[in-house]
């Protein structure tokens, strides 16, 4: 059962990407359209220059992830960072942290470090950036398992759509490492970001409708090697909308929420709507 009322079409800006195979969502876009070879060899992490140059050394791999994305995104769409709201979407947050304060909990608790426990809350990557940017609009930080892109592209929507302002939405995970990684399936480096804005600018990419419908729903397939290769990671449910932009078609796709809900996105690309105008 799809939403009782129309939502508003909202429009997408400045898509950023990262992965150590595909550090950039120029190179990105190309290898999901085959026109490209994913990098060799693999990038390390991302150096974001919103941070100074010692916080950007002593900063964990999610926030460095997420800065780089937000950066790129916000400087592709031609926005003033200081002035969106945004939305930071991790399903784990920072694995690494997690289990060195497990660890040492466990063996030593007097050698936690601060700087550590600082890092470990999972609003730590968007509070980086509200202080790097001086942003002092509203920002969010949320997690959703599986479905935490999806759920975070639904807050930046309805955000977008109620208040008619421009939000963005960046999304990241990283591996699971230590015990962590028994329970927790969560591998390699991958981060996305986006700006959804409620008018059509110049530099739109594409336009969307959005809505929810009730029912369960398996995730749209992969259509490349590059992102099948990147689904090990927790921020996965990402990839079919960032393969749907690279592609430039329009596209329908249905990203699960839940087991009993999706949200339902009709994709239309830049190059169709000037057509229409």
């Amino acid at each position: 059962m799809s939403a009782a009322y129309k939502t508003p079409t909202l429009y997408i800006e400045g898509p950023a990407f990262w992965a150590p195979s595909l550090p950039g969502w120029e190179l990105a876009s190309a290898v999901f359209r085959g026109e490209a070879a994913p990098s060799d060899p693999p990038a390390k992490r991302p150096s974001p220059q919103v941070l100074a140059p010692a916080e950007r050394r002593r900063a964990p791999d999610t926030v460095a992830l997420a800065l780089e994305v937000a950066a790129a995104a916000v400087a592709a769409s031609g926005r003033n960072a200081a002035d969106l709201p945004c939305v930071f979407a991790s399903a784990h947050g920072d694995l690494g942290i997690n289990d060195y304060m497990c660890s040492t909990l466990a063996s030593d608790p007097k050698l936690l470090s601060p700087i550590k426990f600082h890092n470990s809350v999972h609003n730590a990557a968007v509070g980086y950036w509200t202080i790097g940017t001086g942003c002092m609009a509203a920002s969010n930080s949320l997690t959703a398992f599986e479905s935490t892109f999806a759920s975070g592209l639904l807050e930046a929507a309805a955000q977008c759509a109620a208040d008619q302002r421009a939000v963005l939405l960046a999304g990241y995970d990283m591996p699971a490492v230590g015990a962590l990684a028994s329970i927790t399936t969560s591998r390699d480096l991958l981060a996305v970001a986006l700006v959804i804005s409620p008018k059509r600018t110049e530099r739109t990419v594409a336009a969307f409708e959005w809505s929810l419908s009730a029912g369960a729903s398996l995730p749209p397939a992969l259509r490349s090697d590059a992102a099948r290769a990147l689904r090990v990671n927790a921020m996965a449910d990402a990839l079919p909308l960032f393969e749907a932009l690279a592609r430039g078609k329009a596209e329908s796709l249905a990203l699960p929420l839940s087991a009993a809900l999706s949200l339902q996105l009709a994709l239309q690309p830049e190059l169709q709507l000037e057509a229409q105008s």
